[in-house]
């Protein structure tokens, strides 16, 4: 088994982790803070986005979910993947948009579009994890 799903997994949990201490810092009214722990997301979401392309296209990677577990299982998988997939194709342009705004000091407009780029790129990232954990870890 290659290292690079061990990898993305990993960074996906570190970028829930700055996500949600991005959002508690700029609750807390630390806007400087909240600037650097997002940026440091972003950077984490690019290196996890650098290395799943190249596990995925370069390397060839990939691994079926298995037939052997009940069907409720593989359901709940299956539409886990399917929203992650969908909902991931919008995360680098919610976050970059998100990000310039907030660079410019669009407050306001930041503040309007983050209400839905933190929601989608948590879920994201969650689920991201909830993905490797049932293909490499529960259902091998």
């Amino acid at each position: 088994m290659h290292i690079l799903p061990h990898v993305n997994a990993s960074l996906n949990g570190l970028a829930t982790v700055l996500l949600v201490i991005g959002y508690l810092y700029i609750r807390a009214g630390k806007v400087k803070t909240h600037r650097n722990v997002m940026l440091a997301c972003f950077a984490v979401s690019v290196a996890f986005l650098a290395c799943y392309l190249t596990y995925h296209i370069m390397l060839g990677g990939s691994r079926k979910f298995p037939q052997y577990p009940p069907p409720i299982i593989r359901y709940t998988y299956f539409v886990v993947l399917f929203s992650h997939i969908v909902l991931a194709a919008l995360v680098p342009f919610l976050a970059i948009t998100t990000i310039v705004l907030g660079l410019l000091d669009r407050r306001a407009a930041h503040r309007k579009l983050a209400r839905w780029t933190f929601p989608i790129w948590l879920y994201v990232s969650i689920t991201g994890v909830i993905v490797y954990v049932m293909l490499y870890q529960v259902y091998t």
